[in-house]
């Protein structure tokens, strides 16, 4: 849902922004969106949110024609308008499709960050592979009916969702829960309404749950070949209550030192919290709830946590490009979960999860894609290594915001540019992507939202 605060951060993955109405420009980001996860494009504004003047509707129905001629298969849409201080602002929904789309001239796009992204021949076939299999959480629970919701569950996420939008919300509840995926038109609950508002979802889907397994070592068994668990647990019921359950066992487990600063006391847990809540919002989101027999597992070892999500990373999205990239596997689920403030901010969070590991001194997290499953790897150690930097391999400028981030922790193009003013935007930009590619500086998110950190 769209709100005042996400239209003022700018284009994003879910969300564009466009001025005037030009087909071509259009088509790329129907068929980006299609590709992806869905999103809006709000013609008649600027990039800073701005009205730009009147937009008329008469406008809109030709140029979505022509549009919608560039794409292959053609992007179906819906629009309305609404009148702002500035002027009249066209809506355009497109949901995400379970086809494959590409423009006339053969290039297929997704959304990546606030661009649209031309895939090479592998990550397309990727990306095809995904699609062929079909959005399971769409699929209707054959047998449930809406009496096998929980009531206060749905109650809960009306309430959260009005929180997110500032305003109440005063249509049906069943009209509401349809268009989230939850309910089919004919108001049987879907996968994903099961999951989300069931009262028993691992009756309908045993899958469904997590499995915690604290370990007494290192290793999965003990000296002796007996198993090393001292504690073993499965969480049951709709995936809010999953995630919650399984923080409080985590937290339950986890060891908290003391740091004294000065004559200051301060309390730091084994592993920082942002990093662990992502990592399981990420596997009860992302999974592949169509392999049945396999749960999302969270092993806590003395050295490690592990995180294993049944299911290979989806679409395009590969190891490489986890963290600029996003792509879910489950739209609806993560767009639930999204309302209930378990997700801050659609892509950021694996940005946030390795700057939350490096700036409390561990390892970056460990990232494993198998076929069938995938693997997030939090080390408790603290080692925060000097960095070594041969002193002919920066400029000036750059050991000035390589001092810049080791004393205050990371530094924006904004802040470099305050350092340098009398530099360009152009050659600062240079001087941060050269000391990335060096391995000093390691980037975090995408255009206004870009800040580094030290490597």
């Amino acid at each position: 849902m769209l709100t005042p605060g996400s239209i003022q951060r700018g284009p994003g993955p879910l969300l564009e922004l466009l001025p005037q109405p030009e087909p071509a420009q259009l088509a790329e980001t129907l068929v980006a969106f299609a590709n992806t996860d869905g999103g809006t494009i709000l013609i008649g504004l600027d990039e800073d949110g701005a009205p730009v003047g009147d937009i008329f509707d008469e406008d809109i129905e030709g140029i979505l024609h022509v549009a919608e001629r560039y794409c292959r298969p053609p992007v179906v849409v819906g629009w309305e308008s609404f009148e702002t201080k500035g002027g009249t602002v066209i809506a355009i929904k497109v949901h995400r499709s379970p086809e494959l789309h590409a423009l006339d001239d053969g290039r297929v796009l997704i959304r990546a960050g606030a661009e649209n992204r031309p895939l090479s021949g592998e990550e397309i076939r990727h990306l095809a592979a995904t699609k062929s299999a079909g959005d399971f959480e769409t699929e209707n629970m054959p047998g449930a009916t809406f009496d096998d919701l929980n009531p206060d569950i749905i109650d809960e996420y009306l309430a959260m969702r009005e929180q997110r939008a500032r305003r109440d919300y005063d249509g049906p509840v069943q009209s509401l829960l349809t268009e989230a995926g939850a309910l089919t038109e004919d108001g049987a609950p879907t996968v994903t309404g099961m999951l989300l508002f069931g009262k028993r979802p691992q009756a309908w889907l045993p899958q469904s749950s997590v499995v915690f397994v604290k370990f007494s070592g290192t290793e999965p068994r003990s000296a002796d070949g007996q198993a090393g668990y001292g504690r073993r647990e499965e969480v049951t019921g709709p995936l809010a209550r999953v995630i919650e359950h399984t923080w409080d066992l985590i937290w339950s487990e986890m060891a908290v030192s003391a740091v004294v600063t000065g004559l200051k006391r301060e309390e730091r847990p084994e592993y920082p919290q942002f990093a662990v809540r992502e990592a399981v919002v990420n596997a009860v989101c992302h999974r592949d709830y169509r392999l049945r027999g396999r749960r999302v597992e969270v092993r806590m070892y003395a050295d490690r946590l592990e995180v294993h999500s049944p299911g290979g990373l989806p679409g395009y999205i590969t190891v490489d490009n986890l963290i600029e990239e996003h792509f879910s596997r489950n739209p609806r689920i993560v767009a639930g979960l999204f309302q209930w403030g378990f997700i801050e901010e659609l892509g950021l969070g694996i940005d946030r999860m390795v700057e939350e590991m490096v700036q409390d001194g561990h390892p970056p997290p460990k990232f494993v894609a198998k076929p069938y499953s995938f693997t997030v790897t939090l080390f408790n150690v603290r080692e925060r290594p000097a960095v070594t930097v041969r002193q002919g391999t920066m400029n000036e400028r750059q050991m000035l915001a390589v001092n810049y981030i080791r004393d205050h922790g990371a530094i924006t193009n904004r802040e470099f540019r305050q350092l340098c003013p009398d530099v360009s935007a152009e050659t600062l930009r240079l001087d941060l992507a050269d000391l990335t590619k060096q391995g000093i500086l390691l980037k975090i998110g995408s255009k206004r939202g870009t800040y580094y950190i030290l490597k």
